[in-house]
């Protein structure tokens, strides 16, 4: 199989799709905490809590779709401890992020070694199934590339409208924005810029937690040490990428997992010839490429990592 061949196969694109589903709901989540003026760095740590959280719901007995809500309102928790340091208490949007990031996957971790002690193995869960769409599915190429996904998989691409709907049509969506570009604006409106930061940040947190939990209720059936692996990095790359457009980021999500799914078929035609680790590196090479190609025209919020205070001016 040759280069085009790999790129006119529907398995191809397949893989592509499913690759993007965590990455959407964590760009979208980075988003919207960043149009509202916080840089949000803990998304690595909100991911590894949300792909914990989720699988650890199921392997009690949960069902998968309270399973999804369960990741939410994790990450919306953690989403609250960094609003409360970085909005409400104004201290480093950086020093904040890691922070969560290190304690969340800390604690996700000790979590799963406590409760399983003794397991050398992790144990399986049965996840999201493929949903065909009825007769769409019977489809040649388009059938096996676009409609034979999870539920979760689905959502992750229908959420793009709603969060652009949210965005740019709802009056809060437009306070959102101001929060990011001007919040003393906001104030003299009469409207909280705190309340309105903190509950961004809840939600783009919410949905980073989701996007880890489609990684161990959808893509996979168990919850592994490292499983993240950076997408959550990737997530705010895609952002910048994205001009923090939600269709942008769609966009840029769908790329790095073309870049991704490609690296692995390239992987198994010269992978006796070529060390694997080189296509391992290459969606994140290409991606920092592409990120600081666009990133020079990029209008990133004016607000951004600047703390309010009322009666401060920025």
């Amino acid at each position: 199989m040759d280069i085009l061949d790999i790129l006119i196969s529907a398995s191809f694109w397949a893989a592509t799709i499913r690759i993007a589903c965590p990455l959407v709901f964590a760009t979208l989540g980075e988003l919207i905490c960043e149009r509202a003026g916080v840089l949000n760095l803990g998304i690595e740590g909100i991911m590894t809590a949300g792909a914990m959280s989720g699988w650890l719901w199921v392997f009690n007995g949960g069902d998968l779709i309270s399973a999804v809500f369960f990741a939410a309102f994790v990450g919306a928790i953690l989403g609250l401890l960094h609003a409360s340091f970085t909005v409400s208490l104004g201290l480093s949007q950086h020093v904040t992020g890691i922070g969560i990031t290190l304690l969340a996957s800390s604690l996700s971790y000790f979590i799963i070694k406590m409760l399983l002690p003794a397991s050398t193995a992790p144990p399986k869960i049965t996840p999201f199934q493929s949903l065909d769409i009825p007769v769409l599915s019977a489809l040649p190429f388009l059938g096996e590339a676009l409609f034979s996904h999870t539920a979760l998989t689905y959502t992750a691409f229908l959420i793009v409208p709603v969060i652009m709907y949210v965005l740019y049509r709802t009056p809060w969506g437009l306070a959102v924005r101001i929060a990011g570009e001007n919040p003393v604006a906001l104030e003299a409106q009469g409207i909280n810029v705190i309340s309105v930061r903190t509950l961004a940040v809840m939600l783009g947190s919410a949905l980073m937690a989701v996007g880890g939990a489609s990684l161990t209720i959808s893509a996979f059936d168990a919850f592994y040490f490292g499983m993240v692996n950076g997408r959550g990095w990737i997530c705010i790359a895609l952002v910048i990428f994205a001009s923090w457009r939600p269709g942008k980021a769609l966009l840029g999500a769908l790329l790095f997992a073309g870049l991704d799914a490609f690296q692995v078929r390239m992987q198994q035609q010269v992978g006796a010839y070529i060390p694997y680790q080189f296509f391992l590196m290459l969606p994140y090479v290409l991606s920092i490429v592409a990120m600081i190609i666009v990133a020079r025209r990029a209008e990133y919020p004016k607000a951004l990592l600047k703390p309010y205070r009322r009666g401060e001016r920025l």
